[in-house]
């Protein structure tokens, strides 16, 4: 599969469509999707759309749960939670909205847990682990592409020699390998096949 334009926040699924990363739109999924304006609204009271996602807002005395739901609760409000919190036997305890968020040293702001180099992570072996905020996404490694090939998506090797896009010398060779290629000077030239002379 081949995208003329590229996929700038998605993968090339077949040709030219792309499948766009959560949070993205478009034909080359370079636009950011404002949900904000999806219908049901995904926040309560205040939404905020930014680059990619979103972020919930609640009104004063308010206190954002992480279903996106604002509860009046004036114990978590003295609290001052980031995203939420529960009262559990009168204690009151700050929330993350996702299980790829940890609560912080000072028990209120979440920060993320990087399931790439924990090693929560679970990419199969042509594929490398990208980090986001609150979760982690599995993309294939240089030199291979996402393609739909006997029922199922797998990263296949790209062939720089066909698509034109290795730097070999004009008098040298292109030679696909996995994930990558090599370049030969012709014979009577000599060099590194980037630089034949």
């Amino acid at each position: 599969a081949t995208c003329g334009h590229g996929c700038k926040y998605g993968e090339c699924m077949g040709p030219n469509k792309c499948k766009c990363f959560p949070g993205f739109t478009g034909k080359t999924c370079n636009q950011d999707l404002n949900e904000c304006g999806l219908k049901p609204r995904p926040c309560e009271h205040r939404c905020m759309n930014t680059h990619g996602s979103y972020k919930c807002y609640c009104l004063n005395g308010y206190m954002l749960m992480p279903d996106g739901t604002c509860a009046s609760s004036r114990t978590c409000a003295m609290v001052n939670c980031q995203y939420g919190c529960e009262e559990v036997k009168g204690q009151v305890q700050c929330l993350c909205p996702s299980g790829g968020l940890q609560l912080g040293p000072n028990g209120r702001t979440c920060i993320d847990i990087d399931e790439c180099s924990t090693g929560r992570a679970v990419c199969s072996y042509n594929r490398r682990c990208i980090n986001t905020f609150g979760s982690f996404y599995c993309k294939c490694q240089l030199g291979y592409e996402l393609k739909y090939t006997s029922g199922r998506y797998n990263c296949v090797d790209v062939n720089e020699c066909v698509t034109n896009t290795h730097r070999c010398n004009l008098h040298a060779e292109c030679l696909n390998t996995q994930g990558s290629f090599q370049c030969k000077c012709k014979q009577g030239y000599r060099g590194s096949g980037f630089d034949c002379a």
